[in-house]
């Protein structure tokens, strides 16, 4: 197993990857392809049991990927989210709706929740998606200390559950949340010309997962060339992140 998979004698009880893992994202649905190599893999919160078990059996660590920032009618617990949190529907995605994250108090029982379910599912770690948020059209005056305090409590209630939290985007924020949040997730971000924004990760001794997408023309060999000198774990997917996947020679 590769050294950057095991915790130090120093470390806290959770996970700890550093840089240069390899990785697998897939989201799309149940039907997940564990045949693929990797150190890592990144499935959604509700994949059945036996996966989480076979990809631990063969010394994979697992991430748990959760919506903390939007509200998704098709979840087993959609109908516990009170209507005054749910904001304007998330453009783009059918079925999603921006929450209102400034009220804590009424989504911590169903994100604690959602937690617990990560932690006895055996997960190694959450990937928190759509904490990137205040800047979009949410219906809702958000801030950047709303999301911030929001992040805060995120990674507070994630290691107390013995699971590392992974910063999504949200690049602004790197300064705020790289001594606590243990790794970062990105997307798109060679492509815009922002992944040198997450590099204090690297530095920090901390994995960077960042994926680019097939329908945008991001030049993914420059990507992957860029990646081996800093130690950015790159991979190509399509946008609705199925089993595919396109890694760095």
């Amino acid at each position: 197993m590769p050294s950057a998979l095991r915790d130090t004698q120093q470390a806290p009880s959770w996970w700890h990857p550093g840089p240069g893992l390899t990785w697998q994202w897939q989201i799309d649905d149940n039907q997940i392809d564990t045949s693929i190599a990797a150190d890592v893999y990144d499935v959604d919160l509700y994949v059945d049991q036996a996966i989480i078990d076979e990809l631990r059996a063969k010394g994979a660590k697992v991430i748990c990927y959760i919506s903390v920032g939007s509200w998704e009618e098709w979840r087993p617990d959609a109908d516990r989210f009170p209507a005054e949190v749910l904001g304007k529907d998330y453009d783009g995605w059918p079925g999603e709706k921006w929450l209102d994250i400034r009220q804590i108090d009424k989504l911590a029982p169903i994100l604690r929740a959602r937690l617990d379910l990560c932690q006895a599912k055996g997960f190694d770690a959450v990937e928190p998606d759509n904490m990137e948020i205040y800047t979009n059209d949410t219906g809702f005056p958000l801030t950047y200390a709303d999301q911030l305090r929001f992040a805060l409590w995120l990674a507070e209630e994630s290691h107390a559950r013995g699971l590392a939290i992974g910063q999504k985007n949200a690049s602004n924020q790197v300064a705020d949340l790289v001594n606590i949040y243990d790794f970062a997730i990105t997307e798109d971000y060679f492509y815009y010309g922002d992944a040198e924004s997450m590099l204090p990760y690297i530095t920090a001794g901390k994995s960077v997962f960042a994926a680019e997408y097939t329908d945008i023309d991001v030049d993914f060999p420059a990507a992957c060339a860029w990646g081996r000198e800093v130690r950015v774990s790159f991979i190509l997917k399509n946008r609705d992140l199925d089993a595919w996947r396109e890694i760095c020679p």
